[in-house]
């Protein structure tokens, strides 16, 4: 594919003024062409996934379905409430890659660095993960063909998606997006009607709500151990927050997909988990076996036992596909995301420069490049030494994005008291996050609650393997030594609160 990269030019670009630095920046300009509907299904898209159409049987089997929804709801909270603050810093302030820029203006420019590294890694290991899965997939249909080869082809068409222009890539999320959604309401539908005898031909009720252990399985233990799960499935919500600096009007369309976030959280997380436990009692041993590393996992999806229940023959094939296409989704979120993260950090030379190329699409060419190079090369040692490395990278990642959430909304935390500090009023705020500051203080506390309490299950395995606890906290370890490397070369310091540099970006 050929591409025109374009000039920098004072005319067509945004100036980013890092505090730190104390330097002004030219850098080429992302187009604004994502739509509102764009920015509300790429949300979506960054929710649903395998976490739900997989992992929420585990989490059933392991908490019971009272404790799976108890764990669910809270964490959905949590995220309601970082996605306000998110969305409040982005709609005062929409840049593409958001969160390094709010950490360098309102906590350290190191910080804004560590954070935007971090965020990166977080999407790059993903990428790579959903490359993996995506051959086992495919296997399903097609068990002869070499692993590697569809996922290479994965790649290249995530790859083409993105480099077609933002608006390709927004299009592409939507309807990727939609499937996902018509997928939860059929079954949702479905399942409730399975439950009350109208199809199936039996009559379940609640009578699975009460077996056992049920509604609660293993206690309050039961329901920690489910709410790191719960918190691996709803990384990506913030991707709101990475797509306003190419929303066509975002002071419109954040607060528009924020607000949107709890409800979808309610209908496709909760409502699916309260009809599995419908449906299949937790101690069912195929809640257990649903893994999307292991080939025969779309038979023992919770989604695809539902559908049988309800007298669907094909509905493995067809949660497959549905499954397919959501590897597909979270794939191309990835790249999105991370080309975006690691393009803006070129602009404030905390990457290498040649990074800020733009075509004349409006794509971040090279930093999309670099990014998806790096996936393969992640994905390319799962292929060697018995996945040691891919397996390390692999686990550091889902605590790594947490580190993420805490970054954001410490940086609100932040944000406010600089607003007000500075003697500016909140009316001043297009869209104001509620229950401030109780949000970002519950949302902080709730991110190193996960963080650490994930180190409290690895310890108390048996038998404890401190390599297991190591691969957890790769992601951690990299942040710490990011923020204090820079610290130590950079010399800088926690920005004043009457220091923050509010200066807005031109919204067109």
């Amino acid at each position: 594919m050929d591409y025109e990269l374009r000039p920098v030019s004072k005319t067509d670009n945004e100036v980013e003024v890092e505090k730190g630095s104390l330097t002004e920046q030219p850098q080429e300009a992302l187009p604004r062409h994502l739509k509102a509907r764009h920015l509300s299904m790429i949300t979506i898209g960054g929710t649903i996934g395998t976490g739900l159409f997989l992992a929420s049987g585990n989490s059933i089997a392991q908490a019971g379905p009272g404790g799976a929804l108890v764990a669910y709801g809270s964490i959905g909270i949590m995220v309601y409430f970082l996605m306000t603050s998110l969305g409040e810093m982005a709609t005062y302030m929409p840049v593409s890659g958001s969160f390094n820029t709010y950490g360098s203006r309102f906590v350290d420019p190191a910080f804004g660095f560590a954070l935007g590294w971090n965020y990166w890694y977080v999407w790059t290991t993903t990428i790579a993960v959903e490359l993996s899965a995506s051959s086992v997939i495919v296997r399903f249909w097609l068990p002869n063909v070499p692993s590697f080869i569809w996922s290479l082809i994965i790649l290249v068409i995530i790859m083409g998606l993105n480099c077609i222009s933002v608006k390709g890539y927004g299009e592409s999320e939507y309807w990727f997006s939609m499937i996902k959604v018509i997928t939860v309401v059929i079954f949702v539908i479905i399942g409730i009607l399975v439950a009350a005898g109208v199809l199936g031909g039996k009559t379940y009720g609640f009578s699975n709500y009460t077996i056992g252990e049920a509604p609660f399985r293993n206690g309050f233990g039961g329901v920690v151990s489910v709410f790191l799960v719960a918190g691996f499935s709803f990384q990506g919500s913030e991707m709101v927050g990475i797509t306003a600096g190419e929303s066509s009007n975002p002071e419109k369309n954040i607060p528009k997909a924020v607000k949107q976030i709890f409800w979808r959280i309610l209908l496709f997380y909760i409502l699916s988990i309260f009809v599995i436990g419908l449906l299949i009692p937790y101690n069912d041993p195929k809640l257990m076996e649903a893994n999307e590393n292991d080939p025969n996992a779309i038979a023992q999806s919770p989604f695809t036992l539902g559908f049988e229940m309800a007298g669907l023959g094909p509905a493995p094939s067809i949660m497959n596909a549905v499954i397919l296409t959501t590897i597909l989704s979270a794939g191309n979120s990835g790249v999105y995301a991370a080309s975006r993260t690691l393009w803006v950090l070129a602009n404030e030379k905390k990457a290498p420069r040649f990074l800020r190329k733009v075509t004349k699409n409006g794509i971040p060419i090279y930093a999309l490049l670099f990014t998806c190079g790096f996936s393969c090369i992640t994905f390319l040692s799962s292929l060697f030494g018995d996945k040691v490395v891919y397996n390390w990278l692999l686990s550091s990642s889902g605590v790594a994005g947490f580190v993420a959430w805490f970054g954001i909304a410490f940086n609100h935390w932040r944000f406010r008291r600089a607003f007000l500090a500075q003697g500016k009023k909140l009316s001043d705020l297009p869209y104001r996050a509620k229950f401030y500051p109780f949000g970002p203080i519950l949302a902080c506390v709730c991110c190193i609650i996960v963080i650490f309490g994930q180190a409290y299950f690895i310890i108390t395995q048996h038998p404890f393997q401190w390599t297991n606890l190591l691969a957890n906290y790769i992601g951690v370890i990299g942040f710490i030594i990011l923020f204090f490397g820079y610290k130590i070369v950079h010399k800088t310091k926690l920005v004043p609160l009457m220091e923050c540099d509010f200066s807005r970006l031109n919204v067109q």
